[in-house]
């Protein structure tokens, strides 16, 4: 079969489970298996050697170096590495593959698979549940950690590292397929397409970094996700949720993530979420909300959010009812909401009892001091409403023609349009949100070595300019006056 027909297939088969997920009510349709294919039987290395002399339930341990071989774990071991030994896989296929429940393995390098995406080379694969892989580093891989009906399995504590490719040569950093109640923590993943969970409940996602992917983190039909104090920067998405129901978004940093998505979080046909005590700066768009919440079952809230300096802080879809935001800080986001498309957003709420969000662009008072806003916060301004229908007019943002067009707006509200979203008590101050603003130690080093440069380019042209101004004061008349007497 050609790379082009195994793609049609694959398209196809996938279309397939999404429209039958999508025919049930409230409930996701049991996905087919992908083809458990196992590693060829490769001749054995020293720590294939090793796992086949264990009895099962052994703890096997492995000295530095490097071992140039692909390893099969076919028994409840523990594989534990000293002084971080290196498994190669030479560029080609796998590299180790796990096929018994009540494995662990810890403390190795894991490096080199093939670059196939139609057999989805893997440096780590595991296909039975209650898998633990911890401390260990996967470097120059196609696929990283790729779990396979593999429930109860804890990811924790890795580094995962794809091939320099083009994003959509690349494999995914990490992927769960039907894998139950994992745990997924304090791992950074980077240079990889995303990190996925399809058809995986349960999952636990904490403390991980994620930086220079396609999705951060990507949800397609897992319920019942935990998402928390998570660091998703600089991908092409932060975090992208689809066809999920119950999932809670809490205390991550989503951050300047400006691909052609560009957004900090995406939810579409979403369910019963939750979403607080988030940092959402500097990408495209904050949130973009499509579809979402898919039902009416509960509300969907968003609150104690910090939303800043984006391009749009919120992206609605005329499609999203059911929304809550409330306590919520919108600061400098150059359009803090807009709606993609024709329709407006009375099926959501700006407010809940005396509580609404904090606005940088509010111009109203508070006579009373009871840091509620004396005068509603509404929306309408006319060149936002003709950029959200037409988003190419963002090429005219700051310029003269926005302001003639703001101009035109405020002399004659005849052509002002409707509001699009009203705050019945907007907030007088930010609400104080404890965000973790600790950098990484690259950014801070890249930080330092910029103000290093800026300094020595500084006292360059200090030094340069010295010269030129002694001559010019030696110049003045009086100077030469007293050259002169002398």
């Amino acid at each position: 079969m050609t790379r082009v027909a195994k793609y049609l297939a694959l398209s196809a088969w996938m279309m397939l489970a999404v429209t039958a997920a999508q025919g049930q009510s409230g409930e996701h349709a049991e996905p087919a298996s992908p083809a458990r294919t196992l590693m060829p039987v490769r001749e054995l290395g020293p720590i294939g050697r090793a796992i086949a002399a264990a009895a099962p339930g052994e703890t096997i341990e492995i000295g530095p170096g490097v071992y140039r071989e692909h390893v099969r774990i076919d028994k409840p071991v523990t594989l534990v590495g000293r002084g971080m030994p290196v498994i190669d896989g030479g560029g080609a296929g796998d590299i180790v593959e796990i096929t018994a429940p009540d494995v662990t393995i810890r403390g190795f390098v894991i490096r080199n698979t093939g670059t196939d995406l139609d057999k989805e080379n893997a440096a780590l694969r595991a296909l039975a549940p209650r898998t633990t892989i911890e401390n260990s580093v996967f470097e120059n891989i196609l696929f990283g950690i790729d779990m396979r009906e593999a429930p109860g399995s804890i990811i924790r504590g890795n580094r995962i590292g794809g091939k320099k490719l083009d994003i959509a040569r690349r494999g995914d950093g990490l992927r769960l397929w039907r894998s139950d109640r994992a745990i997924i923590e304090n791992n950074v993943i980077h240079d990889g397409r995303d990190a996925i969970l399809w058809y995986s409940t349960g999952v636990t996602v904490r403390g991980n970094t994620s930086y220079d992917c396609r999705y951060g983190l990507h949800l397609m039909f897992s319920d019942d996700i935990t998402i928390e104090e998570n660091v998703f920067r600089g991908n092409s998405v932060g975090i992208y949720i689809m066809y999920s129901a119950g999932v809670e978004v809490h205390r991550n940093r989503l951050v300047r993530n400006r691909g052609p998505s560009g957004y900090g979080l995406g939810l579409k046909e979403a369910d019963r979420y939750s979403v607080s005590e988030n940092l959402v700066a500097g990408n495209r768009v904050g949130i973009y909300i499509d579809g979402s919440p898919f039902t009416d079952a509960k509300p969907a809230v968003f609150t104690r959010n910090t939303i800043a300096h984006n391009d749009v802080g919120i992206t609605f879809l005329p499609s999203a009812k059911g929304n809550e935001l409330y306590t919520n800080n919108f600061i400098d986001n150059i359009d803090q909401v807009a709606v993609a498309g024709r329709g407006n957003l009375d099926a959501n709420r700006f407010w809940k009892g005396d509580g609404g969000n904090f606005w940088s662009d509010y111009t109203g008072y508070d006579q009373n001091r009871d840091g509620i806003g004396d005068f509603v916060h509404e929306s309408y301004t006319l060149f936002e409403n003709m950029m959200d229908k037409q988003p190419r007019l963002r090429l005219f943002l700051f310029s003269p023609a926005q302001q003639a067009v703001e101009f035109v707006g405020r002399a004659m509200p005849a052509v002002r349009p409707e509001p699009k979203f009203t705050d019945e008590v907007p907030l007088m101050s930010p609400v104080v949100i404890r965000h973790d603003l600790r950098a990484e130690p690259a950014d801070i080093a890249g930080l330092a070595g910029t103000g290093v440069m800026m300094l020595a380019v500084g006292i360059g042209l200090v030094a340069a300019a010295a010269p030129a101004a002694t001559r010019r004061r030696a110049e003045t008349p009086g100077n030469l006056a007293g050259k002169e007497l002398t």
